[in-house]
């Protein structure tokens, strides 16, 4: 593969231009390009729109469900309308399918038996209380998995465990708190169960305080005893936490219904463009198709399912025909259990593909700021060349960091020179992430059509210099 050095020598010192004249005539070339894809983006673009259509007509989209197999039903359709693919296709995968059930209800129980009610939902993939009927138990608070570790076991035994640990709002990157604090939603339940819990309570995911409360996933892995698991909103988990404190007997009361289902057959949509010189090296760019269920999954993962087929429209649009083959994925169970990820790899080295990269757009449709790249030292500097080519549309922060968790069975299955994660504005992220809030109406058109510009572009530099 050839490096953006080695092609600007072969290609313009030939014409008899020296190496920094033949930078300069090649950045040049490119920033016309790259500004015909943002005039596209900003004047015609299609992304906003498609993402109405996604989140109003059709709405959330957890795996297994109705709205999810319409979801892939419409992605196949969008992309075979768009007119700019070689080929639309699907690729099965099995994936879990889990429901909610009836609006769950939780409650504060005082000494003296009165209510105050607390805004509650069921973790993802949790079993029920009971008969689906109120389950009632004390209450033992605890700020990490080692802090419930420590305990005596008639400490937490016939209890719920209420997992408090907040975000750490000094953090600049609020993916980072989320990341600190993830691993009490994720494991905890289980944690819970084998100490002997009746059940577990975990503070949502968030910075924010209001009453929404935050689902995502639960993993039970091999505990024994699976206990029901509910998210308490921010201010839920505040109020709890201040009366335990001044009550230690007080008791909670949740009610869920919710249920596992057998597996169910779902597909990725996979839209692609034949490369016109280098058809063998595949770039991907994807987000993930489904999504959690209390709401329409705009930011989470909407936007990214929409840029990914709108970056490969914009470079029909202004005349491109990509050097690498292109595909736009939309997976499937990214929330729940990446089996479409693990599908599309399986897939590629099946085939034995060879990747050149990979993108990925989950974290929202927020105004663009880059990407991070996972990736050698010596390529990351290849890439850094392009920092001022997407520099005007404040596109152009390259982090060494985690790409998406979609595209990352591609390392171990056919190991992709780099793979890129869409990087922008995260600030108001996590306030809408899993929650009911994640709507239509919180996403900005101008910010999303500048994001899948941006994703364009990185993919138009992909394909014409490789890595």
């Amino acid at each position: 593969m050839r490096s953006l050095s080695s092609l600007l020598l072969a290609g313009l010192l030939a014409g008899g231009l020296a190496p920094a004249q033949a930078q300069t005539t090649a950045s040049k070339a490119d920033s016309v390009v790259i500004r015909k894809i943002y005039d596209e983006a900003l004047l015609r673009g299609q992304s906003y729109d498609n993402l109405r259509y996604l989140c109003q007509k059709i709405g959330a989209r957890l795996s297994g469900s109705p709205q999810a197999a319409q979801a892939v039903e419409w992605g196949k359709l969008t992309m075979e309308k768009a007119n700019c693919f070689d080929k639309v296709y699907l690729q099965e995968c099995l994936v879990p399918h889990w429901v909610r059930g009836a609006k769950e209800k939780g409650q504060i129980i005082g000494n003296k038996g009165k209510g105050i009610a607390a805004a509650v939902c069921a973790l993802g993939g949790s079993v029920a209380t009971p008969g689906s009927k109120p389950l009632r138990a004390g209450v033992v608070e605890v700020k990490s998995l080692a802090e419930l570790k420590a305990l005596p076991d008639d400490q937490v035994r016939g209890k719920f465990v209420f997992f408090n640990r907040p975000f750490d709002d000094k953090l600049i990157e609020p993916g980072a708190a989320y990341g600190g604090a993830g691993d009490q939603r994720r494991a905890g339940p289980a944690e819970a169960g084998r100490r002997g819990a009746v059940g577990a309570l975990v503070r949502s995911l968030t910075a924010a305080r209001d009453h929404n409360p935050h689902t995502g996933a639960t993993q039970y892995g091999d505990t024994p005893t699976k206990v029901p698991a509910a998210a308490l909103s921010t201010q839920a988990a505040d109020q709890l936490s201040q009366l335990l404190a001044a009550d230690p007997k007080l008791q909670f009361e949740l009610e869920m219904s919710c249920q596992q289902l057998p597996d169910v057959k779902s597909y990725n949509v996979v839209g692609e463009i034949k490369g016109s010189k280098y058809p063998e090296q595949v770039i991907t760019v994807g987000g993930h198709l489904d999504s959690w269920d209390l709401a329409q999954g705009a930011h989470d993962d909407g936007t990214g399912v929409v840029q990914s087929m709108e970056a490969l429209r914009l470079l029909k649009a202004t005349g491109l025909r990509p050097e690498r083959t292109v595909r736009a994925v939309l997976f499937m169970n990214e929330e729940n259990g990446t089996r479409g990820g693990d599908k599309y790899a399986e897939l590629a080295k099946q085939n034995h593909e060879m990747h050149l990269a990979a993108i990925e757009s989950d974290g929202g449709g927020f105004t663009p700021r880059g990407f991070n790249v996972e990736s050698t030292p010596a390529v990351f500097q290849k890439v850094a060349a392009w920092k001022p080519l997407l520099a005007p549309y404040l596109a152009n922060q390259l982090t060494p960091g985690h790409a998406g968790t979609d595209i990352e069975p591609l390392v171990a299955a056919v190991k992709p020179v780099a793979l890129f994660g869409y990087d922008c504005d995260s600030q108001r992220y996590f306030d809408l992430h899993h929650s009911a809030l994640d709507t239509f109406e919180q996403v900005n058109r101008r910010e999303l059509e500048l994001g899948g510009a941006s994703m364009a572009s990185l993919i138009y530099l992909l394909g014409k210099y490789g890595l």
